[in-house]
């Protein structure tokens, strides 16, 4: 008989779930405004810390300190604020047409509304976002419509996508929205490639690409670094950590790594994390990778520390596998508050202009619904026609295309 002991796996557990009382007491948050704004030349091992960190702007009591505050102007700043507002009022407008069965599907934003809408301020007409599947503040901190956004989660007849992808995978070239993959981890290397192909022609568009902790498991991440590096490809890498993935804890994908952000490190690639429920400190991060990236110094990866509040999508059922109270405990506080406390405390805002513009943009989700909803729904229709699957897929249609086509009856 031999006297080893038989070996075994660590399978991470997260601190809390279902029945415990969540106490995020002992989670470290560094104060606001330590960390330090470097230039944008920087080597990847000078700005070690950054990525093992978290870089704050907002203190607790509302003020903007440090030297990543002052970027914005107090108007810029309630623009940021009306667009979150946005975002959450058509999340919670999208999230009840599910419920009444006139779509399908859909994903909120909940809690992570600044990290979209603060890091499309960054960016310039003509570059082009990577996105996974919770950044509609993208487009929803832009001019698109948001009626066309509406018909395509509908899936009617006025879908710009003609029915051809899942709810909420939008696409618009012109509003620099690349389509969402249902894929996780393509559009990692999809926004690298596309990038390199900028740099290439010698354009000035730098690529934003966007990934969920969890789907920096897959292979395509990892790709997508190495390229970057080797390249100096002007793209920015963000990492949306919040915390959980569909149903297991951000610490299966991160392993024994310290943070997320420290995987760029090993690549030589400039990484920092940021306060993802901070929108002024996420403004000015994603401002100095972009300008970073412009000025030919190559890629940074962002890791945007928040906590997704609501389920991973209206297929799933947090409860079943997180603390009920784990949302209103998370630390960093809900970014919205968080912003209108800080424009009140310098003297621009008040309670009653908050709300009413969270009444004005719930009048025009409400309004843009309605207006959808005369193009049809999912159960209602009408539907774009199936003969719309043959066509925008070769310049000239091939043989094979238009026999199927006859076929078909189309």
């Amino acid at each position: 008989m031999s006297d080893e002991k038989p070996l075994s796996l660590y399978v991470p557990e997260p601190e809390f779930r279902p029945g415990d009382q969540p106490d995020f007491s002992n989670v470290p948050i560094p104060s606001a405004g330590v960390a330090p704004k470097p230039p944008l030349d920087v080597e990847a091992g000078d700005i070690r810390d950054l990525a093992y960190t978290i870089i704050r702007v907002m203190n607790r009591d509302g003020e903007a300190v440090g030297e990543w505050a002052d970027m914005l102007t107090d108007e810029q700043v309630k623009i940021g604020l009306e667009d979150m507002l946005r975002v959450r009022a058509f999340d919670a407008r999208m999230l009840m047409a599910q419920r009444q069965g006139k779509t399908s599907f859909y994903m909120q934003a909940l809690g992570e509304e600044a990290i979209a809408c603060a890091s499309q301020k960054a960016l310039e007409p003509g570059d082009m976002n990577f996105p996974s599947y919770r950044q509609q503040g993208l487009l929803l901190s832009t001019d698109y419509p948001m009626v066309d956004m509406i018909n395509q989660i509908y899936s009617n007849a006025a879908d710009p996508l003609k029915g051809r992808q899942l709810p909420i995978m939008y696409s618009s070239k012109e509003h620099g929205f690349f389509t969402i993959s249902g894929n996780l981890a393509t559009q990692f290397v999809q926004g690298v490639g596309w990038a390199m192909a900028s740099a290439i022609k010698g354009d000035t568009k730098i690529a934003t690409s966007w990934i969920g902790e969890g789907s920096t498991a897959e292979n395509d991440f990892h790709s997508a670094l190495v390229f970057a590096s080797t390249y100096r490809a002007p793209v920015v890498l963000n990492i949306v950590n919040n915390q959980w993935a569909i149903s297991t804890y951000q610490g299966i994908a991160r392993g024994k790594a310290a943070t997320f952000a420290s995987r760029g490190l090993g690549f030589g690639i400039p990484s920092l994390r940021v306060d993802g429920n901070d929108y002024l400190a996420v403004y000015a991060v994603a401002k100095w990778a972009a300008d970073r990236a412009r000025a030919g110094h190559g890629p940074t990866l962002i890791e945007h520390v928040t906590y997704r509040m609501g389920g991973h999508s209206t297929s799933d059922d947090p409860s079943a596998y997180r603390a009920k109270e784990e949302s209103a405990k998370w630390p960093l506080g809900d970014p919205i508050e968080r912003l209108k406390t800080y424009l009140i405390k310098r003297g621009v805002w008040s309670e009653a202009q908050h709300l009413q513009m969270r009444e004005m943009v719930e009048s025009q989700v409400a309004e843009a619904q309605k207006q959808a909803e005369k193009n049809g729904t999912l159960h209602d229709g009408p539907h774009s026609s199936p003969a719309e699957m043959f066509e925008d897929v070769f310049k000239e249609m091939p043989t094979h295309l238009r026999r199927q086509r006859q076929e078909a009856g189309f």
